[in-house]
């Protein structure tokens, strides 16, 4: 069956993003890409999500333009896609992100499993005196997205 793609309008990505919580975030390193699996939560511009340190948020650091994907399969090979570009932000545990911090915790922990990506690690990892997680935020810079339908005949 043939397919028409279209491009989605700029609502359509933003109400895409709102309504999805799982996607695939790429960052990039000495011309190196790394994507890997995360969950988040998008409002006003912002997609918040949740880490332990480790390679991605090294890069990040280092490397602040990202993009994060999201993707919805429909029924009869119909799909959607959106994908966010945008510079990743650190919310320290501190006072001056204190605000900002709760709110993001606030918009994932709607999700049960908001956590889990972003809390487990394969390895060990040894107690310390206070957490290592850490939230942060990629402020959207453009949001692009396409969806296809198949064409009755």
């Amino acid at each position: 069956m043939p397919m028409a793609i279209r491009n989605m309008t700029h609502g359509e990505c933003l109400e895409m993003l709102k309504a999805s919580h799982y996607g695939h975030l790429a960052c990039c390193h000495n011309s190196q890409p790394y994507v890997v699996p995360v969950y988040f939560a998008f409002e006003a511009s912002i997609a918040y999500s949740f880490s332990m340190p480790g390679r991605k948020v090294e890069w990040m650091r280092e490397n602040p333009k990202v993009c994060l994907q999201v993707e919805e399969r429909q029924l009869k090979g119909s799909w959607r896609s959106v994908v966010l570009h945008g510079e990743f932000q650190e919310l320290p545990d501190n006072d001056a992100w204190h605000e900002e911090r709760l709110h993001a915790w606030s918009l994932l922990q709607k999700h049960i499993d908001w956590w889990e990506i972003g809390s487990l690690k394969p390895d060990v990892v040894p107690p310390a005196h206070t957490s290592p997680h850490l939230f942060f935020g990629i402020h959207k810079r453009e949001v692009t997205g396409r969806s296809a339908m198949q064409i009755d005949q």
